[in-house]
Protein backbone atom coordinates (compact mmCIF):
# COMPACT_ATOMS: atom_id res chain seq x y z
CA UNK A 1 0.00 0.00 0.00
CA UNK A 2 1.47 3.42 -0.49
CA UNK A 3 0.83 7.17 0.38
CA UNK A 4 -0.73 7.74 -3.13
CA UNK A 5 -3.62 5.11 -3.04
CA UNK A 6 -4.30 6.11 0.71
CA UNK A 7 -5.06 9.38 -0.64
CA UNK A 8 -6.90 8.84 -3.37
CA UNK A 9 -9.24 6.97 -1.20
CA UNK A 10 -9.97 9.77 1.02
CA UNK A 11 -10.41 12.16 -2.06
CA UNK A 12 -12.80 9.54 -3.55
CA UNK A 13 -14.57 9.22 -0.88
CA UNK A 14 -14.94 13.21 0.54
CA UNK A 15 -18.02 15.22 -0.47
CA UNK A 16 -15.61 18.09 -0.34
CA UNK A 17 -12.43 19.39 -1.59
CA UNK A 18 -9.88 17.91 1.61
CA UNK A 19 -6.80 20.51 1.92
CA UNK A 20 -3.44 19.28 2.55
CA UNK A 21 -3.88 19.45 6.75
CA UNK A 22 -7.30 17.51 6.61
CA UNK A 23 -5.69 14.94 4.52
CA UNK A 24 -2.48 14.73 6.65
CA UNK A 25 -4.78 14.34 10.12
CA UNK A 26 -7.21 11.73 8.52
CA UNK A 27 -3.83 9.63 7.65
CA UNK A 28 -1.88 9.55 10.94
CA UNK A 29 -5.36 8.72 13.02
CA UNK A 30 -6.02 6.05 11.47
CA UNK A 31 -5.43 3.22 13.49
CA UNK A 32 -5.13 5.07 16.29
CA UNK A 33 -7.86 3.16 18.67
CA UNK A 34 -6.74 0.23 16.69
CA UNK A 35 -4.03 -1.77 17.75
CA UNK A 36 -4.58 -4.78 15.99
CA UNK A 37 -4.16 -2.55 12.61
CA UNK A 38 -1.05 -0.57 13.01
CA UNK A 39 -0.66 2.32 10.91
CA UNK A 40 2.24 2.83 8.51
CA UNK A 41 1.68 6.18 7.92
CA UNK A 42 1.11 7.44 11.56
CA UNK A 43 4.00 9.89 11.08
CA UNK A 44 3.53 11.33 7.62
CA UNK A 45 4.34 14.90 6.97
CA UNK A 46 2.29 17.43 5.56
CA UNK A 47 5.43 18.10 3.07
CA UNK A 48 5.21 13.84 2.39
CA UNK A 49 1.11 14.34 1.80
CA UNK A 50 1.73 17.39 -0.59
CA UNK A 51 3.96 15.47 -2.49
CA UNK A 52 1.96 12.20 -2.93
CA UNK A 53 -0.97 14.85 -4.46
CA UNK A 54 1.42 16.20 -6.78
CA UNK A 55 2.49 12.43 -7.88
CA UNK A 56 -1.25 11.38 -8.06
CA UNK A 57 -2.08 14.84 -10.40
CA UNK A 58 1.02 13.69 -12.67
CA UNK A 59 -0.29 9.81 -12.31
CA UNK A 60 -3.69 10.51 -14.01
CA UNK A 61 -2.96 13.21 -16.33
CA UNK A 62 -0.40 10.71 -18.11
CA UNK A 63 -2.21 7.99 -17.86
CA UNK A 64 -5.53 9.77 -19.48
CA UNK A 65 -7.87 8.81 -16.57
CA UNK A 66 -11.40 9.70 -16.30
CA UNK A 67 -10.54 11.80 -13.69
CA UNK A 68 -8.09 14.58 -12.46
CA UNK A 69 -6.65 16.34 -9.43
CA UNK A 70 -7.53 19.57 -9.18
CA UNK A 71 -6.73 21.92 -5.94
CA UNK A 72 -8.99 24.84 -5.29
CA UNK A 73 -9.11 27.61 -2.78
CA UNK A 74 -10.31 24.86 0.22
CA UNK A 75 -8.08 22.05 -0.66
CA UNK A 76 -7.74 19.06 -3.09
CA UNK A 77 -11.05 16.97 -4.99
CA UNK A 78 -11.14 14.66 -7.21
CA UNK A 79 -13.37 15.72 -10.40
CA UNK A 80 -14.69 14.00 -13.80
CA UNK A 81 -11.81 15.44 -16.64
CA UNK A 82 -13.96 18.03 -18.83
CA UNK A 83 -13.91 15.60 -22.01
CA UNK A 84 -16.11 12.93 -20.59
CA UNK A 85 -18.81 15.74 -19.57
CA UNK A 86 -21.15 14.98 -22.29
CA UNK A 87 -21.70 11.54 -21.32
CA UNK A 88 -21.62 12.01 -17.21
CA UNK A 89 -24.17 15.41 -17.99
CA UNK A 90 -26.53 12.60 -19.01
CA UNK A 91 -27.12 11.24 -15.55
CA UNK A 92 -27.86 14.39 -14.35
CA UNK A 93 -29.96 16.19 -16.21
CA UNK A 94 -30.27 19.70 -15.18
CA UNK A 95 -31.20 23.23 -17.02
CA UNK A 96 -28.61 25.37 -17.82
CA UNK A 97 -28.04 28.58 -15.40
CA UNK A 98 -28.60 32.06 -17.76
CA UNK A 99 -26.10 34.02 -18.67
CA UNK A 100 -24.61 36.98 -16.91
CA UNK A 101 -25.16 39.99 -18.47
CA UNK A 102 -22.83 42.13 -19.13
CA UNK A 103 -23.35 44.85 -16.71
CA UNK A 104 -23.62 41.80 -14.17
CA UNK A 105 -19.99 40.69 -15.43
CA UNK A 106 -18.75 44.28 -15.41
CA UNK A 107 -20.03 45.16 -12.15
CA UNK A 108 -18.75 41.49 -10.85
CA UNK A 109 -15.24 42.60 -11.78
CA UNK A 110 -15.39 45.77 -10.13
CA UNK A 111 -16.31 43.96 -7.28
CA UNK A 112 -13.88 41.44 -7.42
CA UNK A 113 -10.71 43.84 -7.99
CA UNK A 114 -11.63 46.00 -4.83
CA UNK A 115 -12.96 44.67 -2.60
CA UNK A 116 -14.69 45.06 0.00
CA UNK A 117 -16.62 47.40 -1.33
CA UNK A 118 -19.88 49.60 -1.19
CA UNK A 119 -22.65 50.20 -3.87
CA UNK A 120 -22.45 53.37 -4.20
CA UNK A 121 -18.66 52.93 -5.09
CA UNK A 122 -19.86 50.56 -7.59
CA UNK A 123 -21.85 52.43 -9.02
CA UNK A 124 -19.77 55.45 -9.03
CA UNK A 125 -17.66 54.03 -11.44
CA UNK A 126 -20.06 52.42 -13.77
CA UNK A 127 -22.08 55.58 -13.98
CA UNK A 128 -25.48 54.04 -13.57
CA UNK A 129 -27.59 52.32 -10.70
CA UNK A 130 -27.04 48.51 -10.06
CA UNK A 131 -29.38 47.58 -7.61
CA UNK A 132 -30.93 44.93 -10.23
CA UNK A 133 -27.63 43.34 -11.05
CA UNK A 134 -26.06 43.29 -8.06
CA UNK A 135 -29.17 41.04 -6.53
CA UNK A 136 -28.58 38.86 -9.26
CA UNK A 137 -24.97 37.80 -8.31
CA UNK A 138 -26.06 37.54 -4.34
CA UNK A 139 -29.02 34.88 -5.95
CA UNK A 140 -26.62 33.72 -7.93
CA UNK A 141 -24.12 33.15 -5.42
CA UNK A 142 -21.15 35.27 -6.38
CA UNK A 143 -21.39 37.97 -3.98
CA UNK A 144 -22.22 38.44 -0.41
CA UNK A 145 -22.16 40.85 2.03
CA UNK A 146 -19.35 41.75 3.84
CA UNK A 147 -20.28 44.29 6.55
CA UNK A 148 -20.54 47.65 7.01
CA UNK A 149 -18.30 50.51 5.78
CA UNK A 150 -16.92 52.90 8.77
CA UNK A 151 -18.38 56.33 7.26
CA UNK A 152 -20.81 57.99 7.44
CA UNK A 153 -24.58 56.28 6.99
CA UNK A 154 -22.63 52.90 7.35
CA UNK A 155 -23.44 51.61 3.61
CA UNK A 156 -23.22 47.80 3.54
CA UNK A 157 -20.10 46.69 2.24
CA UNK A 158 -19.82 43.61 -0.32
CA UNK A 159 -17.43 40.74 -1.64
CA UNK A 160 -17.14 37.95 -4.07
CA UNK A 161 -17.26 34.48 -2.31
CA UNK A 162 -15.78 30.97 -2.12
CA UNK A 163 -18.10 29.68 -4.91
CA UNK A 164 -17.15 32.80 -7.19
CA UNK A 165 -13.26 31.05 -7.17
CA UNK A 166 -14.96 27.40 -7.74
CA UNK A 167 -17.06 28.80 -10.56
CA UNK A 168 -13.93 30.48 -12.24
CA UNK A 169 -11.76 28.29 -11.46
CA UNK A 170 -9.68 30.78 -9.12
CA UNK A 171 -7.72 29.23 -5.77
CA UNK A 172 -7.57 32.64 -4.56
CA UNK A 173 -7.96 36.64 -5.53
CA UNK A 174 -4.41 36.63 -6.77
CA UNK A 175 -4.96 34.65 -9.54
CA UNK A 176 -7.33 37.37 -10.53
CA UNK A 177 -5.23 38.81 -14.12
CA UNK A 178 -3.54 41.85 -13.86
CA UNK A 179 -5.28 42.07 -10.24
CA UNK A 180 -2.42 44.20 -7.93
CA UNK A 181 -2.55 46.95 -10.83
CA UNK A 182 -6.50 47.38 -10.64
CA UNK A 183 -6.52 47.27 -6.95
CA UNK A 184 -4.16 50.27 -6.82
CA UNK A 185 -5.47 52.32 -9.97
CA UNK A 186 -7.22 55.43 -8.91
CA UNK A 187 -10.91 55.19 -9.20
CA UNK A 188 -13.88 57.65 -9.43
CA UNK A 189 -15.59 57.31 -5.54
CA UNK A 190 -18.95 58.05 -4.93
CA UNK A 191 -19.44 61.26 -2.81
CA UNK A 192 -20.76 60.59 0.61
CA UNK A 193 -23.97 62.06 1.85
CA UNK A 194 -24.25 63.73 5.17
CA UNK A 195 -26.49 62.04 7.69
CA UNK A 196 -27.27 59.09 5.17
CA UNK A 197 -29.76 56.39 6.22
CA UNK A 198 -29.50 52.62 6.21
CA UNK A 199 -30.86 52.35 2.74
CA UNK A 200 -28.07 50.28 1.13
CA UNK A 201 -29.61 46.90 0.50
CA UNK A 202 -30.47 46.30 -2.91
CA UNK A 203 -33.34 45.97 -4.52
CA UNK A 204 -34.53 44.89 -7.62
CA UNK A 205 -34.71 47.40 -10.68
CA UNK A 206 -36.52 46.27 -13.98
CA UNK A 207 -34.58 47.58 -16.03
CA UNK A 208 -31.44 46.18 -14.61
CA UNK A 209 -32.52 42.96 -14.39
CA UNK A 210 -34.68 42.10 -17.19
CA UNK A 211 -31.69 41.03 -19.07
CA UNK A 212 -30.32 38.22 -16.76
CA UNK A 213 -33.48 36.76 -15.95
Amino acid sequence: MTLERVIEALLFSAQKPLSIRELTQAIKGAGAQDELSPNEFARVREAEVAAALEQLKIEYIEQERAFQLNEKADGWQLVTDQKFAQWVRQLFPAPKPGRLSAPALETLAIIAYRQPITRADVEAVRGVNIDGVLQTLMERGLVKIAGRAEIPGRPLLYETTQFFLDHFGLRNLDELPNVEELRTRHLPKARVPTGAGDADAPEPSTADTAPES
